[in-house]
């Protein structure tokens, strides 16, 4: 039986001792007693979905366990350790290791790693995920799902993998790419300093870890959509070796020849013609049945011509983003919402009315709890950190349409002093504090007509169009922000929206158009594509020339 996702899960950080631990794993709801029975369940599949062969929601109030036994071969102790890592498990994980906790993970979305000290041994994870039962950070997972709410995803579901290390080994990298090289600070373990060296290009840079070294390129091949090339590199320190690679580029602001502020890629203006990316996937919900899922997401979408995608609310395994890396591909990248029960007057009052609230107004934006609030700071630098390194990445978004938004302009300062390389959408939709790299709208009701921000910063039009059509003619809860009822007449009302709306708007000054989104949803049925991705739902070629129509300078 084949390792589902077994493919190496770190793309930039790559050794060859490597074991894929997906696959059937015993699975108990302990809420069902001492005796609850044991059933099996396909890692990294949550047990709510299709793929992991359980079909069953976890509760708030319950608990359930992942049990395994693991055997690594071939490790010499103490000489080597093994690291055993976990993609992202929603929402509390305890790990034991023959039956002895070893630790303990609290959050759905990042990736957290364990030593273990034996090569044989049995595996349990506890996990629980009260999702929105507490104000947590859970995106579009409800517990009620509809309209635009999404069934929950608990449990394991990215890939748990092990890999051997020498006793000191790298335990991080940090990259930052300019348009002549770039600078890698490469950390162990233990924090010492010691000497290495890159292997890059047919030569060979020494460096101290712990510390930054410049690695300048001749000649550089710099990176973007249409020509996505990326430089391979080894780095080696002691009996420590991994493979990477980086791509060149920059990302900022600033003003065309005519003085209009505009989105720059490589120094140079760039318009990010992107969609919306919910990353949920029929049969799997946040997990694909494979990883050419992900890579069939991505080619269809630069096939209509898009360049950019917006990640929205949730963080993928980092194999989505190497795909965006290597076949060129813009992410604007969300940060997971969270909060109590949103009040509905200030998430959706804006839409209609265009009235703005200050964020530090924490009830109002469902952020009471102070506890909370710095949990999702940390979760945030987390993000950030996990991902900095990701070439694809062009900008962050901490806040969509009031979901948990609070003290936006700290928290964008706060992103910019961590990472000064990208641009910041600091409240994507309304309630704009007048701060950030944006004036960043979302319309669907009306026309959008361009206007210049008065504060001088780029206008983004950040989510858009959401025209539907439903394929299920049983779906009596299809929903959609307009309704065609064929390809035909869903395709010229998107093109036409461009050519009539977005195309002027692009000429007189909008920076980024998103479309919601790449495909459909649950009962959500304005993708351009299938929520199984088995059909485009839009004239692909129609949609690539309009695209050119839209990105000719």
């Amino acid at each position: 039986m084949s390792i589902p996702l077994s493919e190496y899960p770190r793309p930039q950080m790559v050794r060859d001792s490597y074991m894929c631990l997906n696959g059937t794993w015993d699975l108990r709801f302990l809420s069902d007693g001492d005796d609850a029975k044991t059933v099996p369940i396909m890692v990294p599949y949550s047990p709510e979905s299709d793929f992991s062969g359980v079909g069953r929601t976890l509760q708030a109030h319950e608990t359930m366990l992942y049990s395994r036994h693991v055997e690594f071969p071939g490790v010499d102790f103490p000489k080597e350790k093994l690291l055993l890592h976990f993609g992202a498990v929603d929402y509390r994980a305890i790990v034991f290791i023959d039956k002895q906790q070893v630790f303990e993970h609290i959050g759905g979305y990042l990736p957290f790693t364990v030593e273990v000290d034996k090569a044989s041994f049995d595996l349990d994870v506890s996990v629980q995920d009260p999702c929105d039962a507490e104000e947590i950070s859970r995106g579009k997972q409800c517990s009620e799902p509809g309209g635009i709410w999404y069934p929950k995803t608990s449990g394991i579901w990215q890939t748990v993998w092990m890999e051997k290390v020498p006793a000191t080994y790298i335990s991080g990298l940090k990259m930052i790419p300019d348009l002549e090289g770039f600078s890698l600070r490469v950390d162990l373990n233990d924090g010492s300093a010691v000497e290495g060296e890159v292997s890059i290009g047919g030569r060979k840079v020494p460096f101290t870890t712990g510390c930054s070294t410049y690695i300048k390129i001749d000649n550089p091949h710099l990176w973007s959509p249409e020509d996505p090339y990326l430089y391979n590199f080894d780095i080696t320190v002691g009996a420590d070796s991994v493979r990477s690679y980086v791509g060149l580029r920059t990302f900022g602001t600033g003003p065309d020849k005519d003085g209009v502020k505009r989105l720059l890629l490589n120094g140079k203006p760039y318009f990010h013609h992107g969609l919306l990316d919910q990353g949920y996937f029929k049969g799997g919900y946040y997990t694909p049945k494979d990883d050419q899922d992900f890579i069939d997401d991505i080619t269809r979408m630069k096939e209509m011509g898009f360049n950019t995608l917006r990640k929205h609310i949730k963080v993928e395994p980092l194999r989505w983003y190497h795909h965006c890396d290597r076949l060129g591909m813009l992410v604007w990248q969300d940060m997971v919402s969270g909060g109590g029960k949103y009040d509905g007057k200030v998430v959706s009052a804006p839409l209609f009315v265009g009235s703005f609230l200050k964020d530090d107004q924490y009830d109002k934006f469902a952020r009471s709890d102070e506890k909370a609030r710095l949990v999702w700071e940390e979760e945030t630098r987390a993000t950030i950190e996990d991902l900095f390194n990701c070439t694809c990445i062009a900008m962050w978004v901490p806040f969509n349409e009031a979901w948990g938004q609070f003290d936006s302009e700290r928290i964008c300062n706060d992103i910019r002093k961590q990472d000064s390389s990208r641009t910041i959408d600091h409240a994507s939709g309304w309630h704009d504090q007048g701060i950030g790299d944006f004036r960043s709208l979302h319309v669907y009701f009306r026309p959008y007509r361009y206007r210049a921000d008065k504060g001088g910063r780029a206008v983004i039009l950040s989510e858009f169009g959401g025209f539907g059509m439903k394929t299920d003619p049983t779906d009596k809860k299809a929903n959609s922000y307009r309704n065609y009822r064929s390809t035909e007449t869903l395709t010229r009302a998107v093109v036409r929206l461009y050519d009539k709306q977005i195309i002027p708007a692009k000429k007189k000054g909008l920076a980024a158009s998103i479309y919601t989104q790449v495909s459909d949803v649950e009962h959500e049925v304005n993708g351009l594509l299938t929520y199984d991705r088995k059909m485009f739902k839009v004239d692909p070629q129609a949609m690539r020339a309009m695209s050119e129509r839209l990105l000719e300078d």
